[in-house]
């Protein structure tokens, strides 16, 4: 009885209040995905599955809509929820293309230590030297498109080359156009990317060949769980990149 008697003080009702997360345990869930999103990459790979998928779910909510109305069942063929969600979506491509900013900063990271440990074959090197190039320039454009797509640059600025001649050179910063240049320049990473992925074929099929030749018998248990994990993932590679080229092709 006494235990129920106990006064209800101010630290009790702190700990009942503000420290009811105690009753909580430590989620490794929660843990990963705080790993997971507190990256660039991890951040914007979510933002993307969202933005795509609302590209879906956007059309969809209006082809509703209209079925509705003509059915009698809405007062109009206009989905508000639609509008929303496609709101949302730009914003948040707006806001990945602002996140990019620094995306040049890796590149520059990935062809340094490209020429320092290169790949296993020439033809690796070559295609990696390319796509690194490509996105060399991609992303200058884009930024380019988007300072100019806000207000933020003009359209026109005099060309260097003035500083040294009477006549006054222009040169046109358009968005439209800097947007599909930068579009073809991520399309050349994409279509490269295939290329990549058949000599990283060409190799797993030479490792597994050399791995039996070796043995002269089957793989052992650890080398086909090796084996398996490298197979595992090339075709994650293949799917993503396959994921990627209807929307190269869109842009």
């Amino acid at each position: 009885m006494s235990r129920l008697s106990k006064p209800l003080t101010a630290a009790r009702i702190n700990d009942a209040i503000l420290g009811s997360f105690a009753h909580f345990r430590p989620s490794e869930t929660i843990d990963h995905l705080v790993r997971y999103l507190g990256t660039w990459s991890g951040s914007d790979k979510l933002f993307m599955v969202i933005q795509y998928a609302l590209k879906l779910v956007v059309p969809f909510l209006h082809l509703r809509a209209r079925l509705q109305h003509r059915a009698g069942l809405r007062k109009t063929p206009i989905s508000s929820a639609a509008d929303g969600y496609a709101k949302f979506g730009s914003l948040l491509g707006d806001s990945r293309t602002l996140w990019r900013i620094w995306g040049l900063l890796p590149i520059f990271q990935w062809l340094v230590s490209l020429e320092r440990s290169p790949p296993a074959t020439r033809n690796l090197l070559t295609i990696e030297r390319l796509q690194g190039w490509s996105m060399l320039a991609y992303y200058p454009l884009e930024h380019l498109y988007y300072l100019g797509s806000h207000g933020i640059i003009p359209t026109m600025i005099t060309s260097p080359t003035s500083l040294f001649s009477s006549k006054k050179r222009r040169i046109s910063l358009d968005p439209n156009t800097l947007s599909v240049w930068s579009c073809r320049c991520w399309a050349a990473y994409v279509v490269l990317h295939f290329a990549h992925l058949v000599e990283d074929r060409k190799l797993l099929m030479q490792r597994h060949r050399s791995l039996r030749k070796a043995k002269g018998t089957g793989l052992t248990q650890a080398e086909k769980r090796e084996m398996q994990q490298r197979w595992d993932a090339f075709w994650s590679e293949v799917i993503i990149n396959l994921g990627y080229l209807p929307l190269t092709v869109h842009w």
